[in-house]
């Protein structure tokens, strides 16, 4: 009775849809078994000309340059926008910042890193007209840029190298795609086709890009989970959410389960681009990874999910793209000669489609400038503010895509223009300063220079190469540096062993290995997402913590000690140790003020030493310490390196 009651419970439940596992076979992903809501009729609201009159869905055409009246200042096409917008609000941008801000400023938002003294020695002894313009092609050819860039998108692309959850797995091969992100911007390699590798790279040309498409499955995953039908429904939906939202600026997401609540995306929009992957995710096995996207011979029918519920199967549906990006009532469709995703990769970059190059043109922006000219990158719905300028915002969309969708001539645009170069400090002499604070508060016109926070990974690459420590090896998988044992045991046995060679801990930050139930202590501290969701917008959060950490750190005391050794062994008669020490660190020369006061510190600190009689081996001294250096000199000047890195101006970019 008890078998036959046990057989019927299994026929009901098979019968209304319900996904069965049985015992022995749990590694056979588990089907539909009855369609029962196969004849449900699935209702749109249709689009209304109001919906398409939204900014971002109007076609991107391209504005005329707007007349200005300080027709000397713009140097070129972007800055007569904003010109323009400032002179209507009475106000003139600032002078430009001097060339040791400037220089700092643009090394670190095109490779992450801060200028050399000997960069810098150069820039300043460079007379010649073009001399800002060379050291941005300098740094744009320079291996940093796609590493800086590069994480940027990885960002974006919720890049980890596990799999999250409890068991946080590793991912063998992920590094793979990271390596790939940087090498494509190394290369330049032009926008449109970027993304299109990344939907499709195992189906266009010969095939031999696939390891772009890991892009779609970069989020979290379950490979132990019970029910590797749901496992793959989460994957296909997590995956349709994060191309809508990182291509195209659309929030597909929120129309998983129910029309969106306030923007044109139905929910037969969301199934319909989900039905464009749905062919390149297998159909899969427990605890077997799905790291690219291949197109299968065998596959489970794309559908409308009822409720976004993977138990409850509403109609066939067929792949389209969403209906607001199109001119098409149910949005334009992939044609028989071309499978959807490769139908999809193309359509993404396609000069009738409004949204692809406006959002990427925002992305770019707003790394440059601290904010976009729309303040959520993600999301261009029709709750969110409009464009600060949206006649600049199309007039670089055009023109980005009318040279090739070309990022490196993107940057040279915006770092090459008046409106970057502008100081962010009140230049001697200035009248208007107070003026700009009052009427343009949060700098929305562009009135002068931002000053803005490094993020996590700058702030570590920073210290390593102030302090001589960073090491220039690139690509392979992430490394593991030393972690507090108090914290490597929090983890699970293994999840965390420390790489053997000691370069490798002091790689660039990028090459760090990416665990997403655990992030690097700096990074966690200053606001590093933790890839479990597709990151537009970092936070900026000031917390005591952040203090404490790079006060009291292994990796901040070790920088110091590198830093003191090597500005007490390159010291000149005509260079002091001060002078190389804020040479390096501030990219700039000490103040008369600031060398009297380190070296009263370092008499003081020195004579307290003394007086204590503290033994050499209680000392924190420089590294590689010459015999003839005082030690109690050498350790004062470990504290003021340490300082030094801790100071705001260390943090921060002018």
């Amino acid at each position: 009775m008890l078998k036959h009651n046990l057989q019927k419970a299994w026929l009901l439940l098979a019968l209304v849809g319900v996904p069965m596992i049985v015992r022995g076979q749990e590694d056979v992903a588990p089907v539909v078994r009855k369609e029962v809501e196969e004849d449900l009729i699935v209702t749109e609201t249709p689009l209304t000309d109001a919906d398409r009159d939204h900014w971002a869905f109007r076609a991107v055409t391209r504005p005329p340059l707007p007349a200005v009246r300080q027709g000397e200042w713009p140097r070129n096409g972007l800055d007569s926008f904003i010109l323009s917008r400032l002179e209507s609000a009475t106000l003139t941008p600032t002078a430009e910042a001097d060339r040791p801000a400037l220089l700092r400023r643009l090394s670190f938002d095109l490779i992450g890193l801060p200028p050399t003294p000997v960069e810098l020695a150069d820039f300043e002894s460079d007379t010649a007209p073009d001399a800002y313009e060379r050291q941005v092609e300098r740094l744009l050819a320079l291996p940093g840029y796609g590493e800086r860039w590069g994480q940027h998108w990885l960002d974006l692309a919720r890049f980890a190298e596990t799999d999250g959850f409890e068991h946080d797995k590793v991912r063998s091969d992920a590094w793979k795609y990271r390596d790939w992100v940087i090498a494509a911007f190394n290369e330049n390699l032009p926008y449109d086709r970027f993304a299109q590798l990344q939907i499709a790279g195992d189906e266009l040309d010969d095939g031999s890009q696939a390891v772009a498409t890991m892009f779609c499955l970069s989020g979290p995953d379950m490979p132990d989970i019970n029910d590797q039908f749901e496992r793959r429904h989460l994957m296909l939906n997590e995956m349709t959410a994060t191309v809508g939202a990182v291509f195209l600026g659309l929030q597909m997401g929120c129309a998983e389960c129910h029309d969106h609540k306030y923007d044109p995306i139905s929910q037969a929009d969301f199934y319909r681009l989900r039905a464009v992957f749905e062919t390149g995710v297998p159909v899969l096995k427990r605890d077997a990874p799905c790291s690219q996207l291949k197109q299968q011979r065998d596959v489970i029918p794309a559908r409308f999910w009822i409720r976004g519920d993977h138990r409850r199967a509403g109609p066939k549906i067929e792949a389209a793209f969403p209906r607001i990006a199109s001119e098409k009532a149910i949005g334009d469709a992939p044609t028989n000669d071309m499978s959807p995703r490769a139908a999809f990769a193309q359509w993404l970059t396609r000069p009738d489609n409004p949204l692809t190059a406006r959002v990427m043109v925002n992305r770019v922006w707003k790394q440059h400038f601290g904010r976009g000219l729309f303040d959520t990158p993600s999301d261009v719905g029709l709750l969110n503010a409009e464009p600060s300028h949206p006649e600049l915002l199309d007039w670089l969309a055009s023109e980005f895509q009318a040279r090739g969708w070309d990022l490196k001539w993107l940057h040279r645009q915006i770092v090459t223009s008046a409106t970057y170069r502008q100081a962010s400090r009140m230049p001697a002499g200035d009248s208007d300063w107070e003026r700009r604070l009052q009427l343009d508060p949060n700098d929305v016109l562009y009135s002068r220079g931002t000053r803005r926070r490094l993020d996590a990974e700058s702030i570590r690459d920073a210290m390593l190469q102030v302090s001589g420590m960073l090491t220039d090896e690139r690509g392979g998988a992430g490394v593991m540096p030393p972690l507090p044992p108090e914290l490597v045991e929090t983890l699970l046995k293994g999840q965390w062993v420390t790489s053997p060679r000691a370069a490798d801990h002091d790689r660039r930050s990028v090459y760090l290995f990416a665990r997403r139930n655990l992030r690097y202590p700096l990074f966690e501290v200053f606001d590093r997402p933790d890839a479990n969701a597709s990151c537009a917008v970092r936070n900026r959060s000031t917390t005591p913590t952040q203090s404490l950490l790079l006060l009291n750190s292994e990796l901040a005391l070790q920088a110091a000690r590198h830093l003191a050794g090597e500005i007490l062994r390159e010291s000149t008669e005509t260079e002091t140790p001060i002078d190389r020490l804020f040479r390096r660190a501030f990219a700039r020369r000490p103040t008369s003020d600031e060398t009297e006061r380190i070296l009263g510190f370092i008499l003081d600190e020195h004579d307290a030493l003394v007086k204590e009689k503290r033994s050499v081996e209680r000392l924190a001294l420089p590294y590689e310490l010459e015999p003839q250096v005082d030690r109690y000199v050498a350790a004062a000047w470990v504290e003021v390196c340490l300082a030094v890195l801790n100071a705001s101006e260390m943090l921060y970019v002018d």
